[in-house]
């Protein structure tokens, strides 16, 4: 095979690798910062939707609910935390996030409902994301999926389209 062959190949590699990440994992930590800059970290259940957009449900008085309604843009990192020191891997995701409303919200509390009772979980309804309810519907609609490309040195981060 010819050295562009190999790279093509590794590409693929890596987009399966970051695919079987997002498919496999029950958390994301979401990183926000509010409006001074100052960051914040939360791991979050999460629906995907395809590898592009992300759910997840959240209390608006949640710290970090309250500094996406200032700053939408955030950064998302799906990983295993049970893996061997040396052996693990992550998605990281650069993203746009926003509490749902409307049709997006109807869209969106499907999906996240789905997710939802095929983890064994009960099913989610609108009634209980739109006020008077403690919770809210969030969705991040990612613009960038890197992995750690174990072949790349010294900066390890590969984009992949996913």
């Amino acid at each position: 095979m010819d050295h562009q062959g190999e790279k093509s190949d590794s590409k693929r590699d890596l987009c399966t690798l970051a695919r079987g990440i997002v498919d496999s994992n029950l958390y994301m930590t979401l990183a926000t910062a509010d409006e001074t800059g100052c960051p914040w970290a939360s791991p979050v259940w999460y629906a995907a939707e395809g590898y592009a957009r992300f759910y997840w449900v959240s209390s608006p008085e949640a710290k970090h609910s309250r500094n996406l309604a200032l700053r939408p843009q955030l950064s998302i990192v799906i990983f295993d935390s049970r893996a061997p020191v040396g052996t693990g891997q992550a998605v990281y995701v650069s993203a746009v996030a926003e509490e749902l409303a409307g049709e997006d919200l109807e869209r969106g509390v499907g999906v996240f409902s789905r997710a939802s009772v095929a983890g064994g979980l009960s099913a989610w309804g609108l009634e209980e994301v739109r006020a008077p309810a403690p919770y809210r519907l969030y969705r991040a609609t990612a613009n960038g999926h890197w992995v750690l490309d174990p072949d790349a040195s010294p900066n390890r981060r590969a984009a992949v389209r996913l």
